[in-house]
């Protein structure tokens, strides 16, 4: 697998990329993974409307902060006017890539005519990919999933449609809406959407480890891929993940120190960005998969039990403390 790829006139310097994901890859987490040799983060989801609004948590979502590779502003909307006026913010605020989404499946988005519901109308979905085209100078990248449902899988149709309009690249979760994350991914179908247009595909879903990862770009054919939630309490992983597949190896994780390491510096990163009462607050989700994915202590009862306890603290200092406590006395456990 070689080394990087490019995305219009943007290098990313490598084939594994960080999905926006909503309420995780907020600037903390992204300086995070970051840090660890991901190339590619992008922000969550931000609403157009909002944005131009000023709301203020949607405009923290687009948050653009040192320490980045590379920003990348994912947008949502239904109305061109709105698209255009978010991608025009975007690129303002230092965005090099926008990215369009079509493709989440949350009843509050679809509802609202977004989101993957744009599947359901290709000739709005192409309207808006216009829109935000002829609003920036920066790449436009695309990002859906196979279809509304197993009945109309017009991913290709969107993805030709999309190329043609001037979008620069295309994620595809090989999943339909009414899927939502269950069931078994496709990335065959994927294959189709590669097949169908020249610009770079990038096949997302279901990608956790190296032997995943292979088989999704094997099946799909795809020039990249995105992992998301497999990122959960692994910021890591991303970076690991592209030395694996270069190497031909499997991923190296993190040792129980560098776990510690990483999970208290994004931690403090939260409590700095957003003030200790917000940042603990959303912080706990991550301290929650950051224990949730360790190999200690030994068994999921007890890093249930573990994590339960660290989410109640409610002071900054006795989550750090707890924390240190946890590792330790783990850390002690492995070396004995």
């Amino acid at each position: 697998m070689t080394r990087g790829f490019s995305i219009g006139d943007v290098s990313i310097g490598g084939r594994v990329l960080t999905a926006p994901m909503t309420g995780v890859s907020d600037l903390p987490f992204r300086r995070a993974a970051s840090k660890l040799g991901a190339p590619y983060v992008a922000t969550e989801m931000v609403a157009c409307e909002m944005l131009a609004a000023g709301r203020p948590d949607v405009v923290r979502r687009a948050a653009v902060g040192e320490g980045l590779p590379l920003m990348v502003v994912q947008l949502v909307g239904r109305q061109a006017h709105w698209i255009a006026k978010g991608a025009a913010m975007a690129q303002a605020a230092g965005a090099e890539i926008i990215d369009l989404n079509m493709g989440c499946p949350a009843k509050e988005v679809t509802g609202g005519l977004s989101g993957s519901a744009l599947m359901r109308d290709l000739d709005l979905a192409e309207q808006l990919i216009h829109a935000c085209i002829g609003a920036t100078t920066r790449p436009v990248t695309l990002k859906m999933r196979l279809g509304w449902d197993d009945a109309s899988r017009n991913a290709p149709a969107l993805a030709a449609r999309a190329q043609a309009a001037g979008i620069a690249a295309i994620t595809v979760h090989g999943r339909t809406r009414q899927q939502f994350y269950k069931g078994a991914v496709d990335w065959r179908a994927v294959g189709e959407v590669k097949r169908a247009v020249r610009i770079p595909v990038i096949v997302n879903g279901d990608v956790t480890d190296a032997p995943s990862a292979r088989a999704a770009l094997a099946q799909s054919g795809a020039d990249a891929l995105m992992i998301g939630r497999g990122a959960y309490g692994r910021p890591w992983i991303a970076a690991a993940l592209d030395r694996a597949l270069r190497d031909g190896g499997a991923i190296v994780e993190p040792d129980i120190g560098e776990r510690l390491a990483i999970a208290l510096d994004h931690f403090h990163d939260s409590l700095r960005f957003y003030g200790d009462t917000l940042g603990l607050k959303i912080f706990r989700k991550h301290l929650g998969w950051y224990i949730e994915h360790a190999p200690w202590p030994l068994g999921a009862d007890a890093r249930r039990a573990a994590k339960s306890r660290l989410c109640r603290l409610i002071e900054p200092r006795e989550v750090e403390a707890a924390l240190i406590d946890l590792w330790s006395r783990n850390e002690l456990k492995a070396a004995a």
